[in-house]
């Protein structure tokens, strides 16, 4: 019968770009700095002719996790060929867990499944003719967006960016990054020149449980969530801070499985969660620690390392499902980086993004941004 014809697709080959896009400026965080965006773009082709893409895009420097770009390019360039030639797209979900199964078993770091991943949800949303937020199960609506302002040498400096940026994208809140000795008064000074913005904070892991008498002070300021105030692995630190402070504290570099969500939810040790594709092993991991999320009335919002275009689109693509609550932190594109891969890029106006179905990624920009490129052999 003509109608149906199992959706099986031959991977024919596999392209891995290593490309790099100056920042507009640099991003500092708690633990580092980063001037130029490293990403991997993973490209497959299909012996139909679909050519789908993922991104695999951990930070330079290994501050923010253990893996870099170099490590993750050399994880990619020796075990995606493993990866089976015939992909059967009608039993997508089931698929692409034996996928995340088997990278894992080898070892492949959560940013490598992630290129991996979401470019067979590329090829999936592509061959079936639907955006990847229906295929997922979320339903469209309008995404706000939030700005995130990385550490400065001054508290000036700081307010003159947040004004700027403000003013040019109209974000529906503000989060900004500290650290010991820059916390209180770049706080304060936010609040004082920004009095209606929803204001949040990330530590990125800076703290320790030796500062709760210090971070308790941060409830004086009415902030939406705390992100990440200690080390990763600190679930019960988390929970004695949680017990201390009346501002809700939320997860990020700590969510990065189910079972220790659960563990985390347990002993009450956070009330957000951030969920990152990058840091979970791409789209279905993300899609169920929502969905654990919820069942657990926990709210969730969708953060970035932050990722190009291709990357920025997918955590879009989630921030559709119904228990996103807060604003995403993907931005505009030029916000970010001097250009992005994909055409248009992601703009922000009056704090919304504008979203598109599908992306065009720019194979143009990729070749002008490209520093290593290599075509992988299919075992």
């Amino acid at each position: 019968d003509g109608l149906y014809r199992e959706m099986t697709e031959k991977i024919e080959e596999i392209i891995l770009y290593h490309i790099q896009i100056p920042m507009s400026e640099p991003f500092k965080i708690s633990s580092g700095e980063v001037s130029v965006k490293d990403s991997i773009i993973i490209e497959l082709k299909f012996e139909s002719g679909i050519v789908s893409y993922g991104e695999a895009s951990p930070m330079a420097g290994s501050f923010y996790s253990n893996e870099t770009p170099e490590s993750v390019w050399s994880e990619l360039i020796n075990f995606v060929g493993l990866i089976d030639k015939k992909f059967n797209f009608d039993n997508f979900e089931k698929e692409i867990s034996k996928v995340i199964t088997r990278f894992s078993k080898l070892g492949l770091s959560s940013y490598a499944i992630a290129g991996i991943e979401t470019a067979l949800w590329d090829a999936h949303s592509k061959i079936t003719n639907k955006p990847i937020y229906a295929l997922l199960g979320g339903n469209y609506k309008e995404i706000e967006s939030g700005l995130a302002i990385g550490i400065y040498d001054s508290v000036d400096k700081l307010l003159n960016k947040i004004e700027r940026y403000l003013e040019l994208g109209g974000y529906k809140r503000v989060k900004i990054k500290i650290q010991k000795g820059w916390d209180i008064e770049p706080i304060s000074s936010v609040r004082k020149f920004f009095t209606d913005i929803p204001l949040m904070v990330d530590a990125n892991c800076a703290y320790t449980r030796d500062d709760i008498e210090h971070l308790k002070r941060l409830d004086d300021f009415g902030l939406i969530m705390i992100e990440q105030p200690l080390s990763k692995d600190d679930i019960e630190g988390h929970a004695i801070l949680q017990s201390k402070i009346s501002t809700p504290i939320c997860f990020d570099e700590s969510a990065d499985s189910i079972e220790k969500l659960n563990k985390a939810f347990e002993i009450n040790a956070c009330k957000i969660i951030n969920i990152k594709i990058q840091r979970v092993g791409g789209l279905l991991n993300a899609k169920k620690m929502h969905d654990f999320c919820k069942e657990n009335e926990i709210p969730v919002w969708i953060g970035t390392m932050p990722e190009l275009g291709i990357g920025s689109f997918q955590a879009l693509s989630l921030c559709m499902l119904d228990n996103c609550k807060f604003p995403t932190d993907v931005e505009d594109s030029l916000r970010w980086y001097t250009d992005d891969i994909i055409e248009p890029m992601i703009e922000v106006k009056n704090g919304i993004i504008i979203f598109r179905d599908y992306i065009n990624v720019s194979l143009e920009k990729v070749k002008k941004y490209t520093v290593n490129k290599t075509k992988v052999k299919l075992s």
